[in-house]
């Protein structure tokens, strides 16, 4: 754990000697985040930083080769989704007593939903970076033509305007788009329902709960009526020019979609589409928390200096900055005050949002159950299931998969 023995070399730091630093970055973040480094380096001149551009295609795979070979860095960026594997691995450094000795992290200051990603069982293994939800985009005009001034704020209304815009746009249109091969719009579905995905601690696949059930019925009731094509997003020519030509005119995508829309959008549209917060049950509804976090590695010999990286990257200014370059949003509510995101009408939406998101279930296998909410969802679309036999078929797989876990919590529970 880094605790007092981190707090109390903070006061002495390393000595003379100059620390190398080594951080993993993935994708975009890794080319942008030498460009902000070099102000850490200007800083601390007793740490050098070296920045190693991980691919996401190939990440997760590098960090548990890296793990077996003891060769992880210093620093790492996850996805929120591998903390709890990395942590049962047992790679990850305890930075509770850290962050809470820590004037730079404030844990009031993030949203909530991002914050709990980071954490397991009560202890923070990890501090958001950037966070990624995904909400509605839509095209305004189709909405106003089909008789709705305002966005659908509960499953109610959105269910309404789905109905009015494909009976407004007519055959070989479609009220939105539900690419089959995602699975995160299941899952925000699912993460706004009293029932839980998983049920006793994430031994089984909790989907023939009736909540579950329900979110399923939602989801399939869009293909099963003609309101969103039985696709997948590379059946589709080009998502941009599709919602530009009203093919669809509503589509659940993250922020690095603001930028696309502006960009490829033709200039008469711009003004005719906007976001908006997901409808939930019964009002707003929560989204997930997706994003990447920042996190010491536990076998780190420079541990002190690596918070102070993480530390440095979590500033708002830093994150504002950040932002700019990369389009990645920031978990702090104080870093919205940079006017470019308060200011931004197509940003205000996730502003909103992120104070309703909540993580996905922080077991190991998460990733493969995701997946497998993707096939099985997939498969009940084109072969027409109703929920009752599509919750059956994803709680037999996830049983299947969890087999395992239930098998070490059992044997944990027997130990003294």
């Amino acid at each position: 754990m880094i605790g007092a023995a981190l707090l109390a070399a903070a006061c002495s730091r390393e000595g003379p000697d100059i620390v190398e630093l080594e951080f993993w970055a993935m994708g975009r973040e890794g080319e942008i985040v030498p460009i902000l480094t070099k102000e850490f380096e200007a800083e601390n001149p007793d740490v050098r930083l070296r920045v190693q551009q991980i691919p996401w295609t190939v990440a997760h795979e590098k960090l548990l080769t890296a793990f077996v070979g003891g060769a992880l860095p210093d620093v790492a960026q996850l996805g929120n989704t591998w903390i709890a594997e990395l942590a049962a691995l047992g790679a990850l450094a305890d930075l509770t007593g850290a962050v809470a000795g820590s004037v730079a992290i404030d844990e009031a200051d993030y949203f909530s939903g991002i914050w709990a990603t980071n954490v397991l069982h009560g202890a923070v293994l990890g501090v958001p970076w950037y966070v990624d939800t995904r909400l509605l985009f839509y095209r305004s005009d189709i909405l106003k033509d089909a008789g709705f001034d305002h966005p659908p704020r509960d499953w109610a209304e959105w269910r309404a305007a789905a109905e009015a815009v494909k009976k407004r746009v007519g055959a070989g249109r479609f009220a939105l788009l539900l690419p089959l091969n995602e699975f995160e719009p299941q899952v925000m579905l699912a993460l706004q329902q009293n029932d839980p995905v998983l049920r006793e601690d994430g031994r089984y696949g909790n989907f023939s709960s009736a909540g579950q059930r329900r979110a399923i019925d939602y989801y399939l009731s869009f293909f099963r009526d003609g309101l969103a094509p039985p696709a997948t997003e590379s059946e589709i020519a080009n998502v941009w020019n599709e919602f530009a030509r009203g093919y669809f005119a509503f589509y659940i995508t993250g922020p690095w979609n603001i930028g696309e829309f502006r960009r490829r959008l033709p200039a008469d549209l711009q003004d005719d589409w906007m976001t908006a917060p997901l409808p939930g049950p019964a009002g707003p509804g929560v989204s997930i928390a997706g994003g990447s976090s920042l996190v010491v590695v536990k076998k780190s010999k420079h541990q002190e200096a690596a918070f102070r990286l993480i530390e440095f990257l979590s500033r708002p200014d830093i994150q504002a900055r950040f932002y700019a370059l990369s389009g990645n949003l920031p978990p702090r509510r104080s870093s919205w005050n940079d006017p470019l995101l308060k200011e931004d009408p197509y940003v205000g939406a996730f502003r909103d949002q992120l104070e309703r998101v909540r993580p996905a279930p922080q077991i190991p296998e998460w990733e493969r159950i995701a997946q497998e909410i993707r096939v099985v969802t997939e498969r009940a679309v084109h072969e027409g299931w109703d929920a009752a036999r599509t919750a059956a078929e994803l709680d037999r797989r996830v049983d299947a998969i969890l087999e395992k876990r239930r098998f070490m919590l059992a044997k944990a529970e027997e130990t003294p």
